[in-house]
């Protein structure tokens, strides 16, 4: 049984694409064609695609050494296996009709879309991102609770960081036992776990290395998994043994900051506005040079969708839309803070999917 209406999903799709005048939607690679129907491709130099017209069934082309893998969804599509010595772009290009307008998936390989565009030449192509953003941005109850599960294991692994040894390891290693918690706690696969200790952690994308983490070290853990496809995201800081007094003062900024745009989350708010609120913040303190991202991205089936909470972003906010709310000071040649949770805007505000403590965690 599965937790999704894919009927109504690909009903909302159809009346998009009404609007919108389009003929065809044509999803591969990335997870719109799970969102509309339960399948992810894997990313292989063989075709999957699914063909979404407004006047015929679904078909997902799908290599026929991978159809074993499709779980037909009754009365949702039908399954097209090719074969070895077939062309599979014929077949997309057969099934999509004489189409004037198509919609194409972002994540589709160009190899693909050139060819398609070849086999379809009177087409015009179009970006599939307004239409399936319009569907993904707001969050189903039932997406929202895999949310919540995701960040109740990441709450979790949080927990254990507490209490766990740092000094004498490397980031690389803290970072594998941090996917390992993850995976033992609930979380269907770990999807990353950002280390970084000391000035590294003055990088917010720093690659977990070989650098040994060391007494008076402050270190930014970043981590996060899936569960039924829905991930968590979250970032706490850790630091071996007391920290000094400017590190003390940058984390209080920062998670005044990071409380500032929780709260500033409501329905009708703009994504700037919510920017700007945890901005100010840190602005305000001093170190505005030193908060160099957005507050936040969106979250559902990837890690990062939209809605960008970023300067020029007028999005409305709504009910139902997921995303982080991290910001950070970020000091070169001595050290980074960063506090992240997930939020889901509801009618009345935000509700967090962590509740971990955000005071720094001090640790061996």
């Amino acid at each position: 049984m599965t937790l999704f209406d894919y009927h109504a999903r690909l009903g909302r799709a159809r009346s998009e694409m009404e609007k919108r005048n389009v003929d065809a939607l044509l999803v591969s690679l990335g997870s719109d064609l799970p969102y509309l129907t339960g399948y992810r491709a894997m990313p292989l130099e063989r075709l999957t695609m699914a063909i979404v017209r407004r006047d015929a069934p679904v078909v997902l082309v799908v290599p026929e050494l991978e159809a074993p893998r499709v779980e037909p969804v009754p009365d949702v599509f039908e399954i097209r296996p090719w074969a070895e010595i077939e062309d599979p772009i014929g077949i997309v290009a057969a099934l999509a009709g004489r189409p004037r307008t198509v919609m194409i998936g972002d994540h589709t390989w160009a190899v693909f879309l050139l060819a398609l565009q070849g086999s379809l030449p009177t087409a015009d192509f179009i970006s599939a991102r307004p239409l399936t953003e319009a569907l993904r941005v707001i969050k189903e109850p039932a997406e929202i609770e895999l949310l919540r599960r995701a960040g109740a294991s990441a709450d979790t692994v949080a927990a254990h960081l507490a209490d766990h040894s740092f000094a004498g390891k490397t980031e690389l290693q803290v970072s594998r036992e941090v996917s390992g918690l993850l995976e033992e706690n609930g979380t269907d696969a770990a999807g990353f776990a950002i280390v970084a200790s000391g000035p590294n952690g003055a990088s917010p994308h720093h690659e977990p290395g070989h650098r040994v983490i060391g007494d008076g070290d402050a270190v930014v853990v970043d981590f996060g998994g899936t569960v039924g496809g829905y991930g968590s995201d979250t970032t706490r800081m850790f630091h071996v043994g007391e920290p000094s007094a400017k590190y003390l003062e940058v984390h209080g900024v920062v998670a005044a900051a990071q409380e500032a745009g929780v709260r500033a989350v409501r329905p009708g708010v703009s994504a700037e506005s919510v920017d700007a609120a945890a901005r100010a913040v840190i602005a305000d303190a001093g170190y505005g040079d030193f908060f160099i991202h957005r507050t936040g991205h969106g979250i559902g089936l990837d890690g990062h969708e939209d809605p960008y909470i970023v300067s020029g972003n007028e999005q409305e906010i709504l009910p139902g839309m997921a995303f982080s709310i991290e910001p950070g000071i970020y000091l070169p040649g001595e050290f980074g803070v960063r506090i992240e949770d997930i939020v889901v805007c509801t009618n009345t505000g935000a509700e967090r999917m962590n509740t971990s403590p955000k005071q720094v965690a001090i640790v061996r």
